[in-house]
Parts: C-alpha cells; sequence; structure tokens
C-alpha cells in the first residue's frame, strides 16, 4: 500500500514538471528573440528556481538555449527537428474556409498568427467589392487595436497577455484604446462571443472583425475581415455570423483545433 502511494505521488510529481515545461516552452513560443530570466519567470508564474532548473534540463536536450552572455532564453533547434515532423500545414486546410467566407461577405479575409506582440498576415483573400482593405502578406499589426490582434491575446494565457500589453499600447487613430485594463475587458468579451472587434481603433475609414483557434500543435490563428466605414454596419450582423461559422469550419478541418478559452 506504501509502495502504490508513493509511486502514484511520483506519477503527479512527474505529469507537474512536464506540465510546467510545457508552460515554459509555450510563452516562448511568441518571443523568437527570447525572454530574460526574468521575464520567463513572470510569464509562466512559476519561483525563479524551478524555472531554472526547468530551462537546464530542458536546454541539456537542446529543446531550449540559454543565451550568452545576457542569458536570455529561446527556444531550441531540437523543437524545430520535432515541428518539421509534425507540421499540419493548417494555413493550407483552412483557405477553403478563407474563400468561401470571401465569397459570402464579398470582403477581404485574412489568415494572421501571433509572433511576438504582433499579428502576422500569412493568407489573404481578396475581396471582390471595388473598394476594399488590403494588407501584404508578411505584414506585421499591432494586437492592441486590430480584430486579429485581440482574437490572437484571447488564444493566450493572462499573464503573457498582460506582459504584451505592459509594453506600451501605441495610439495611431482617435479612436485607439490605450488602457490595457480596456483591452483586457473586450479580450473577456471575445470568450463569450467568439468575435473580436476593430472599430477604427487602427487605421480612420477601415472596421474589422475576427476570430480565433488553436491548432494541435498549440498555434494562434486568426480569421479576420476588414471592412471599409462606409461599409461596415451594413455588414456587422453578417460579419459576426459567417465568422463563428468560419471558425466551426476551421476547427473542423484542422482535427485537434479548438476555441479560445478562458483556462
Amino acid at each position: 500500500m506504501g509502495w502504490g502511494m508513493g509511486a502514484a505521488a511520483e506519477d503527479a510529481n512527474g505529469i507537474q514538471v512536464i506540465a510546467r515545461a510545457a508552460a515554459i516552452l509555450r510563452v516562448l513560443e511568441g518571443y523568437p528573440d527570447g525572454l530574460g530570466f526574468a521575464e520567463l519567470t513572470a510569464a509562466v508564474g512559476l519561483p525563479r528556481s524551478t524555472v531554472q532548473r526547468i530551462v537546464a534540463a530542458l536546454a541539456t536536450e537542446q529543446l531550449l538555449l540559454i543565451g550568452v552572455p545576457k542569458g536570455r532564453v529561446r527556444l531550441g533547434p531540437a523543437l524545430i527537428r520535432l515541428a518539421s515532423a509534425t507540421d499540419v500545414n493548417t494555413d493550407r486546410l483552412v483557405r477553403p474556409v478563407l474563400q468561401a467566407l470571401s465569397r459570402e461577405l464579398g470582403e477581404t479575409v485574412d489568415l494572421s498568427v501571433l509572433q511576438g506582440d504582433s499579428a502576422i498576415f500569412v493568407d489573404q483573400i481578396a475581396g471582390s467589392q471595388r473598394l476594399v482593405a488590403m494588407s501584404a502578406i508578411g505584414a506585421a499589426f499591432p494586437v492592441h487595436c486590430t480584430a486579429n490582434g485581440k482574437a490572437l491575446l484571447a488564444c493566450i494565457p493572462a499573464d503573457r497577455r498582460a506582459l504584451l500589453l505592459s509594453r506600451g499600447l501605441h495610439r495611431l487613430t482617435p479612436h485607439t484604446k490605450t488602457s490595457a485594463a480596456q483591452i483586457e475587458a473586450e479580450v473577456r468579451c471575445v470568450y463569450e462571443t467568439q468575435i473580436a472587434w476593430d472599430l477604427e481603433e487602427h487605421a480612420e475609414g477601415v472596421c474589422a472583425a475576427g476570430t480565433a483557434f488553436i491548432d494541435p500543435l498549440g498555434r494562434d490563428f486568426a480569421i479576420s475581415v476588414p471592412v471599409p466605414k462606409t461599409r461596415f454596419e451594413a455588414k456587422r450582423e453578417a460579419m459576426e455570423r459567417l465568422l463563428r461559422e468560419a471558425q466551426d469550419h476551421a476547427i473542423a478541418a484542422v482535427p485537434g483545433a479548438r476555441r479560445p478559452t478562458p483556462a
């Protein structure tokens, strides 16, 4: 009996260590240049000694790299080898969903991912209207004042979100919100509605709506629709409904994908 209880406790401790290691890896996924130990400790919410111990173990396996001399921690080469063997081509799988949504609305539809503190456009379907909102593939957009950015913020843990929103929220238009508390409140609404909004907050004359999903590799994706303000109100209800449907279709197209949740 005593041995059984000890084995169970050992298993529980092992599972906890794995969960903590996974949390560290997920945080660092958004920071290609790495984080210092103080930043990393704050982001994962663990004691510094625990973080240092787990980081050292992961670095031994080349899952992490510890920079010299600054001591910044970033993802290691072993993860690249593992990722190359498991890529599910999420962007390719959801492209038909983007195309269908663009046909329904007649508007541009974008697919973006969270990298560092920016939303990066990785695919785009041009709208059929004469006047459409377009952005270049590979362009980086701030997360605090864009629909895709706010949707992506809902995909990450609250502590990492707080870290991102603490780095200065620049005002780009008279409508831009620069309060972290305001952005956090909007993200909380995303959990209920699965829709994020940009009401001329990034560029005057352009509004947008977006939704998000997390693929089986833990990567955060946003589907968004930018619309000139002159057409926005007339299309707002349809955009919201069709974006929710697009989220459902994207999750169905990528087995193991899921919606963002507060957890």
